[in-house]
């Protein structure tokens, strides 16, 4: 999420001075609204010496239904705590509840963050 900075005006009603510039580690990016359809990555660099794998698209789910974990399809997104457009252009984030060819499912990781999307079956 983008860092919108610190008010320009007091409390009275005054301006506030520009102390300085925002730092490297005050930025934030967009977000990256995963969907469905053809896997597509996106690999981008993170604090330290480390980087960030990023799902822009995915068709594939692991699916877990307690015993154990099998790779499924998925076919569309049913429900979407997070955004309620996000269901209509079929956007998937952690919460996302999705249908996939084991059944409906909900999303336990972040897509966006990790490239991959886990899930538990729902009974």
């Amino acid at each position: 999420m983008q860092d919108q900075g610190r008010s320009t005006r007091k409390r009275t009603g005054g301006r506030l001075k520009h102390a300085r510039n925002p730092r490297k580690d005050e930025l934030g990016r967009e977000p990256t609204e995963t969907q469905v359809g053809e896997p597509r990555f996106q690999t981008v660099d993170s604090r330290g010496n480390g980087s960030k794998t990023r799902a822009l698209a995915t068709d594939v789910a692991q699916v877990n239904d307690g015993e154990e974990t099998i790779s499924a399809t998925i076919e569309n997104v049913v429900e979407n705590d997070a955004n309620p457009n996000y269901v209509r252009r079929n956007i998937i984030t952690k919460g996302a509840v999705i249908e996939t060819s084991e059944g409906t499912a909900r999303v336990t990781s972040r897509p966006g963050q990790t490239a991959q999307v886990n899930a538990v079956l729902l009974e």
